[in-house]
């Protein structure tokens, strides 16, 4: 996460804290993995993870970022090509694949691969074999295969823009990470992380009331975002960070704008019913009124104007742990 340290999870999340105990249990395989998660999760923190535990850790570790990749490029960076064999070929040319041969090879955005380079990665994973571009020999490869999206590739699929073939040998052990704002109990930790590594040593703490408005927001570009806010208060913070440091999207976020944004499912699932949009609106607040109270209950319920005994009642009515944020 931080130039030239390793990439680390930071977390004491339960769902990403269990999402790392199955991590280390299916690192040693060979399986492939689908990491699926929004923009700025932390896809690639997860997927050098993965290769990290793996029987491959000492081998190279290969990653790549498609939908940044020119797509008449693409086939020739993966498979590589033979001397000659488009005009500004003057030599042979290793593919991504050959490269990471006896590794682990992450494929990114894996959602923006067109459809001609989805058919040769299928032969790739059903055959072991890859053919250069202009060559008549194919040639073996070993390689651990771990991909990531930022879509659910089933949708895809019932758009005729992904092979359902290919989704069944990506999917083997599929995982989603969650967005930022369904775990606001990592906040504090992943922000006094960042702090520490952008503040070269200099000590920043985090006042509760900036804090308090830190989780309150909704991140919609998850840890990516929050790194760089870190990163900008660690450059013009001096003593502490209050709210008057924060930016103003996330100093002026208020309860409205993070349960509109997290209940948008709601009001637009037309399979919902009022009831459900009620309740679904209903567990969301006493989410965010834990998480705005640093999970003391009878101080969330004062915030939201009820009695202990009636706020504990919806936390159980809802099955709502201590441990579930926004």
């Amino acid at each position: 996460m931080n130039a030239g340290k390793p990439l680390t999870i930071v977390s004491q999340n339960e769902k990403i804290l269990s999402l790392m105990q199955r991590i280390e249990k299916i690192a040693p395989s060979d399986s492939s993995v689908l990491l699926v998660g929004e923009t700025g999760v932390g896809k690639e923190v997860f997927a050098d993870y993965i290769h990290r535990y793996s029987q491959r850790r000492d081998k190279p570790f290969v990653k790549v970022g498609l939908a940044a990749m020119p797509a008449d490029l693409l086939e020739s960076e993966l498979f590589g090509h033979e001397k000659g064999a488009f005009t500004s070929a003057h030599a042979e040319k290793k593919g991504l694949f050959e490269i990471a041969d006896g590794g682990s090879i992450f494929l990114d955005d894996i959602d923006d691969v067109p459809m001609p380079i989805q058919s040769k990665l299928l032969r790739v994973l059903e055959s072991g074999e890859l053919m250069r571009v202009g060559a008549t020999r194919p040639i073996r490869v070993d390689v651990r295969l771990i991909t990531a999206s930022k879509i659910d590739l089933k949708l895809l699929i019932e758009r005729d823009k992904f092979r359902s073939d290919l989704f069944y040998r990506l999917n083997v052990v599929p995982m989603h990470i969650p967005p930022l704002r369904e775990r606001s109990d990592d906040v504090p930790r992943l922000m006094n992380y960042f702090l520490e590594n952008y503040g070269n040593g200099k000590p920043l703490p985090v006042t509760p009331r900036a804090m308090s408005a830190l989780q309150r927001y909704s991140w919609p570009g998850n840890v990516r975002e929050l790194r760089n806010v870190a990163q900008r208060l660690a450059l013009f913070a001096e003593k502490e960070i209050d709210v008057k440091d924060l930016p103003a999207e996330i100093a002026h976020s208020g309860g409205l704008d993070v349960l509109l944004k997290k209940c948008q499912t709601c009001f637009y699932e037309d399979a919902m019913s009022f009831s459900q949009v009620m309740a679904c609106l209903e567990a969301n607040l006493l989410k965010q009124a834990l998480a705005a109270n640093q999970f003391n209950q009878s101080q969330a319920a004062r915030h939201l104007k009820m009695s202990l005994s009636t706020f504990r009642d919806k936390l159980k009515k809802h099955s709502i742990l201590l441990s579930d944020s926004l």
